[in-house]
Formats: C-alpha cells, structure tokens, sequence
C-alpha cells in the first residue's frame, strides 16, 4: 500500500502560501501596468486550457507560473486605481488576510453550536457598525433586531420582501402560496435585483409597480402613496417597499422619511438599500441622507463596495428579527441541539435563504480593526472630494454637462454632441486600458459613469482619466 496521501504538507503549505502571499503583493505593486479592461475575446481563455484534467497532480510552482499566463490576460482588473467603472468592490490588505483565515478555519457556521464564533463575532460586528453609521438603536441583537452578513444587497432585500410577504399574509403564505393579490413597490431606477426578487419570492412581475422619479431621480411620495391606494382600491395588498440611498444608475436619493410614513400608514414593510452609498453615513457630516432610515424595517449596505472589504459581504439589518425568523426558519431534526433549544443564541440559517455559511466576519473585523473608524472616515472623504473635484471640472468644460446630481462619490455626465459621441468617448477609452468607464441611460440619453472609490485611486489618477476623457472629446 503506497505511503502517499496526495495531500499538501503543512511544510509545503507554509512555502507555497507565502508564494501567494508575495504574488499578491507583486500584483497589486504593478497593477496599474495592465490594462484595465480585459482585451480577451470570448473563448479564449477556454482554448488556452487543458481539453482533459491531468491524470496526476501537478507541481505547485507550475500551477501558479499559469496564473500568469493563463488567467491574467482575462481580468479585467477592479482593484487597478484606474477602474472607475460600475461601482467600487474595492478589497484591501487585511480583509484580504482575514479571509485567507476564514479558509482556512473552513468552518460551516450555520448554527451557533457549528461555531460559536463565527455567529457571535457577526453579531458583535453588525452592533458596532450601528453606531459606526448613525443606524437607529432597533437595529441592535440587543433590542429587537439584530444584523447578518448576506452574500450581496440582492439577497438581503429578498429576505426583507420573503418577511414583508408573510407579514402581509399573517405568516400564511408560506403554506399555502400566493395567491396573486400581494404588490411591491420601488423606484423605476431602483436595482434590477427587485424585479428579479418578486420572481423568486413568487409575488410576480405584474405585482411589481416601478414608481416614477423627480428631475433628480428620487422616487415621487405623492406617485408612490397613488399606487397604493389604487391597489387597496383594487382589492389588492401592498406588502413591500424598497427605497434607494444612493441608485445604480446616477447615486440618487429616494425621501426615506416620506416614504417611511407612507408605509407606516399602510402597514407595509419598508426595506431602504444603501448598497454603496450606506459607507458614507461612517462620516456623519454625510449623514442626511439617513434621514427616515428609523422607519425602516430592513437595512441593507454592502462593505464589499466602499469599504475596504472584499466580495462578498453585505450587512442586513432588521427591526424585529421574530418576522424574520419566522419567515425562513425550519429546523429538522439533524440541526437540533441544546443551544438552539436554549433560545440564548441565534442560528443565522434562519435569517437567508442558504443553510450554509462561510465565517465573512472575520474580514469585516480585520478591516475595522486596521482602519479604525479614523482611517475609513479618511478614505471616504477623500474619494467624495476627488469625485466632487472631477464634477467641477466636468463643469468648467462647454463641451460636458452633468447629467445629475453628484452627492457623493459617483458623477454622471455626458458629451453635449449627443449619444453616438459619448457612446464613442467610452469605447475608445476603454479600449485603450488606461481606464474603465461604463454608461447608463438617464432620460433616455447615454450617461457616461465615472465612479471613484478604488482602494488606492488617488488625485492623480482622476487626473488623467479627466485628461484623457478629454483628449477622446477632441477626436470626434
């Protein structure tokens, strides 16, 4: 019988690990050499790989020299200070660290008994970034609600409509289905997350009601309060709301506090998604924006956008963790055990959709610990001062207009030439690798993106990609 077990030593563990470790480092040292947008076409990192997987294990040092190789001149990289494409998903040295132990503690924490650590240092972390963010005490594991970290801010306003339903239907809609009559309602520049989430949760797309927006984007109260009376009117049953700090498209604001009473009055659960723009409330002088958050049932914001900590981690918070547990708890007979029959802990399997769990606290945690509420307040200031900065110039220069308000770290804006022209600016530019732009429709017109919030993005780098923004202009 042979002595070989196939498994890494921990010898070779040790020297292989700093081997990544050091790869990861050279990276992020030269990643601005690399075009920000991959230049690969489609397949064709498929056709540079092995047809067949090999019929004996391979040398480490070979599997890592293909990283390079094989798999770099498919990324499009968003840590490089030059993506300034969709949102942040800025990742950062401790969190990275953090995660690396999370892998390898390789725990499962569905349960508090799975790990009691991983369940009580996420509730630990979800407590202290209520105070971090200025969120209402209700919040709190030590009141009635409490905060779980999701996959991303698409699974947590799921969870918050799954809750909304069945409180709507007196928690019977989960035995018996729907019966066509619940409505939802957001924004028409809300997150395509919502119109997927009323699929999922069996509500239906014809029960979805996209709400129109002012001149600035923001959802109308007085449209959003006539479509639920309409509905009432109809014998229908509005359920759910979801409210925006800060939209996909242009970062607008919805009025949470009038749409908080609107749902007050009509008993129905109101879920505000703060998904990037929530970082900002770590500031408190970027704070207003929560106005109303006090009338929400959920809360939702993602770290894994502006803070530092890397895919994926979203915070959700409720008000009244028993709607939520009664939403989506079941517990078999194989997950039974006298801690979760104690009723002093909380098993966040009944607080989403998966039963499984990875333990992402322990990079939020490092991410905090190393900055400090200090050194996250910094960073943010100064990505909304370099978005601010690039506004201005936007606005110095007759041939740009912005194409919407700019409260914090994302402008939208465009060429005056109309659509062909901007829609041109974008590709050449991005072509070029210096930088990555993407577009939205505002108005019906294209709207070129530049969002600032990469880790290490700097003046200098908004810098050029406004002179280079420049120099495609004068080309057309």
């Amino acid at each position: 019988m042979s002595d070989k077990s196939f498994h890494m030593t921990p010898e070779q563990f040790r020297r292989h690990g700093h081997e990544v470790i050091d790869w990861i480092a050279d990276y992020y040292s030269r990643i601005e050499s690399y075009p920000v947008l991959s230049r690969v076409k489609p397949g064709e990192i498929r056709a540079s790989l092995p047809t067949k997987p090999p019929a004996q294990g391979e040398q480490f040092d070979t599997i890592l020299s293909d990283i390079e190789k094989l798999i770099v001149p498919g990324i499009t990289h968003w840590q490089s200070p030059n993506f300034f494409a969709y949102f942040p998903a800025n990742a950062s040295g401790p969190a990275i660290l953090g995660d690396l132990l999370s892998s390898g503690f390789g725990v499962q924490g569905m349960l508090w008994a799975t790990s009691p650590a991983c369940t009580e240092l996420e509730t630990h972390v979800l407590d202290w970034l209520v105070d971090m963010l200025g969120l209402p005490q209700k919040f709190l594991s030590t009141d009635t609600g409490g905060g779980v970290i999701q996959d991303t801010a698409s699974s947590a306003s799921l969870c918050a409509m799954l809750a909304g339903r069945e409180r709507a239907t007196n928690f019977s809609s989960n035995k018996r289905g729907c019966d066509g009559k619940l409505t939802v309602y957001t924004s028409t520049q809300a997150h395509s997350s919502i119109e997927k989430d009323v699929q999922v949760a069996g509500l239906g797309l014809d029960r979805l009601r996209l709400i129109e927006v002012d001149e600035n984007f923001a959802v109308r109260p007085d449209a959003l309060a006539r479509a639920i009376a309409e509905d009432r009117n109809a014998g229908l049953v509005p359920c759910f709301v979801c409210a925006t700090i800060g939209t996909t498209s242009s970062n607008a604001i919805d009025p949470i506090p009038e749409i908080g009473r609107i749902c007050r009055e009509n008993n129905i659960w109101f879920h505000v998604d703060a998904a990037m723009s929530g970082t900002a409330a770590l500031c408190p002088e970027l704070r207003h924006t929560h106005n109303g958050v006090e009338l929400a049932d959920s809360y939702a914001f993602n770290p894994h956008k502006w803070m530092f900590t890397n895919f994926d981690c979203d915070c959700f918070w409720v008000a009244d963790r028993a709607a939520l547990i009664k939403t989506l708890s079941i517990l078999p007979e194989y997950l039974k055990n006298q801690a979760t029959e104690s009723g002093a802990v909380f098993d966040y399997r009944d607080w989403h959709i998966p039963l499984g769990r990875r333990f992402r606290a322990l990079k939020l945690w490092f991410v905090i610990r190393h900055y400090g509420v200090e050194g996250l307040q910094f960073h943010v200031r100064r990505h909304v001062e370099l978005a601010q900065q690039f506004a201005a110039w936007v606005n110095k220069d007759d041939r740009f207009e912005l194409a919407a308000p700019v409260p914090f770290n994302l402008v939208c804006f465009r060429h005056k030439a109309g659509d062909e022209a901007n829609q041109t600016i974008m590709d050449r530019l991005n072509r070029s690798g210096d930088l990555y732009l993407t577009h939205t429709k505002l108005n019906g017109r294209i709207t070129l993106r530049l969002s600032v919030g990469q880790t290490n993005t700097e003046l200098r780098h908004v810098e050029r990609a406004w002179k280079r923004i420049q120099e495609e202009a004068a080309k057309l």
